[in-house]
């Protein structure tokens, strides 16, 4: 059986690839420290111990909210390593709210997407206006969710960042141990596998030196959902999301934009 484990490796790709997620955990703890009274921390929206998000306030009415949804493979990583991320959408006006979610193999990604539809039922409920959902790599493939007709979700807009549209592949990976990801689920929860829902716009968005696997990804993804997409040039898996925290990068102005 052919294994794709390489395909889908990025740290080992990546110059320093190693040292993004201290660096990442350092500039988000720095930024919840600059949002004190702008920021409602550790807000529930289920029962489960990683079933909160954290919510962060632009000065003035919020024009909308924009929900980011953490990657690490459906294994690892939370809200709290991302938090800087923001700042691009908050300097727009616009609230920002960040979920965990229950992680596996505690959780089977059928049931993380039902989680982060709760998450993102209950972040809209404190925002008026409209709901924009991105995410990176498998927050991607999430935030691809929150746009599939099979939710009914007040979502106008989703900003996948380098998803995993078809879950197929990782089927064949090492990771599938504790994903555990069977022909039922790669079916029921590839977003290429479900039409965009109507009155919600989409754009993909990927980095220019990923892997080819998610160059692959995202263009599925975008063809399938007949939506725009854009390959950011010379940025890697690691380095595309970077442009969220600047409110003028062409990334928050696809997120943003027009809404």
């Amino acid at each position: 059986m052919t294994d794709l484990s390489r395909d889908y490796m990025n740290s080992a790709f990546i110059a320093g690839g190693d040292d993004y997620y201290p660096r990442w955990q350092s500039a988000a703890a720095a930024f919840r420290g600059r949002m004190r009274g702008r920021a409602e921390l550790d807000i529930a929206y289920g029962p489960g111990p990683r079933q909160a998000f954290d919510l962060f306030h632009p000065e003035g009415m919020a024009k909308g909210l924009m929900v980011f949804i953490h990657g690490g493979y459906w294994l690892a990583c939370g809200r709290e390593d991302y938090s800087h991320l923001a700042a691009g959408a908050l300097a727009r006006g616009w609230a920002c709210a960040l979920p965990s979610y229950t992680l596996a193999p505690m959780a089977r990604i059928t049931q993380i997407t039902a989680e982060l539809a709760q998450a993102v039922q209950a972040a809209s409920a404190r925002v008026p206006g409209p709901v924009v959902v991105t995410g990176h790599s498998a927050g991607g493939h999430l935030s691809a969710r929150m746009g599939c007709a099979d939710l009914d979700l007040p979502v106008a807009r989703v900003v996948p960042i380098s998803p995993l549209a078809d879950l197929a592949p990782l089927m064949l990976t090492g990771m599938n141990a504790d994903l555990k990801i069977d022909a039922a689920e790669a079916l029921g929860e590839s977003p290429a596998r479900h039409a965009l829902r109507a009155g919600t716009q989409a754009h993909v968005w990927v980095g220019g030196q990923e892997r080819p696997a998610f160059l692959w990804q995202a263009r599925t993804l975008s063809e399938d959902w007949s939506c725009a997409w854009t390959v950011d040039p010379g940025r890697h898996h690691f380095d595309v999301i970077d442009g969220l925290e600047d409110p003028s990068s062409p990334l928050m102005k696809a997120c943003l934009d027009g809404i």
